[in-house]
């Protein structure tokens, strides 16, 4: 038979060492963010995180972000160790005029929600046509003869 020893500093310890943890633990959403061609694509880790338990808002030129972690324990469980982060988290993102969040899409799979925001159309390189016709190439043909050669016609 083992016995073993009360020790009240021990468990102030280990609660002691949780809330440091706790404290670093970042309460945002790791993010990868890149441009592939005509859109933005931001990928955000969110392990462990059922869809249902994300929501994606957006309000005028800000996307917000948010996942709720839900603790596995439950009524009548002991708990043992918990040190995965539980709760609230959101990320903000600020979008420049040249996207359009109108016409942003959403994808969780595999831990990770990647969002997917189009560059706008009117921030799209666009080649602009040039008009010609024969009044502006005479109007132009007539300011480049001297006026002493210029002719009338009535």
């Amino acid at each position: 038979m083992a016995l073993m020893r009360f020790d009240p500093f021990r468990e102030f310890d280990r609660l002691a060492e949780q809330a440091v943890a706790g404290a670093r633990t970042a309460r945002t959403l790791p993010m990868e963010a890149v441009r592939r061609g005509d859109q933005f694509l931001v990928a955000l880790d969110v392990p462990g995180i059922q869809g249902r338990d994300l929501d994606v808002t957006v309000e005028r030129n800000v996307i917000e972000v948010t996942a709720r972690r839900r603790p596995l324990k439950q009524d009548g469980d002991e708990l043992i160790v918990d040190e995965r982060p539980q709760g609230e988290f959101r990320r903000q993102l600020f979008l420049g005029d040249n996207l359009d969040p109108n016409g942003m899409s959403a994808v969780c799979a595999h831990g990770v929600l990647t969002l997917t925001i189009p560059v706008s159309e009117h921030s799209k390189p666009r080649k602009v046509e040039i008009e010609t016709t024969d009044e502006t190439q005479q109007a132009i043909a007539t300011e480049s003869v001297p006026p002493h050669q210029q002719t009338v016609n009535a």
